[in-house]
């Protein structure tokens, strides 16, 4: 599994030893959503918090998988928890979801300025 990790440029740290390949992204959140199963468990959580077995109701794969991908998001400090009598609840990080926005500003800002430079710099004979 390392070997094949470590060619792929993946971090070997994982969620268990039952699922080897689910990554854990601890500093990366777009990494993290970057599973499309992952990215539907947080668009789920992003309507309303939600207990684990709720959410595994909604997705064709096993309530441990889920926990694992919800594992992944909360260590990327997208979603959070709260104990609730014996079951979890998950929510939206708040602090997370403002990381992203401040990246996605930072690109379109940049990508805004490179656009504004260009259009002022353009001569009307490379039209």
């Amino acid at each position: 599994m390392r070997a094949l990790a470590s060619r792929a440029g993946i971090d070997t740290l994982t969620v268990s030893d039952n699922l080897p390949f689910v990554v854990n992204y601890q500093l990366d959140p777009w990494t993290a959503l970057g599973d499309p199963t992952r990215r539907a468990i947080f668009e789920c959580v992003a309507k309303r918090p939600r207990a684990v077995v709720e959410i595994a109701g909604e997705f064709p794969v096993s309530r441990p998988a889920i926990s694992q991908h919800l594992r992944v998001l909360k260590d990327a400090g997208l979603v959070m928890d709260h104990p609730v009598g014996t079951r979890r609840i998950y929510s939206l990080n708040p602090a997370g979801l403002n990381a992203l926005r401040a990246d996605l500003e930072r690109f379109w800002s940049g990508a805004l300025a490179s656009y504004k430079w260009i259009v002022e710099h353009i001569d009307e004979e490379d039209v």
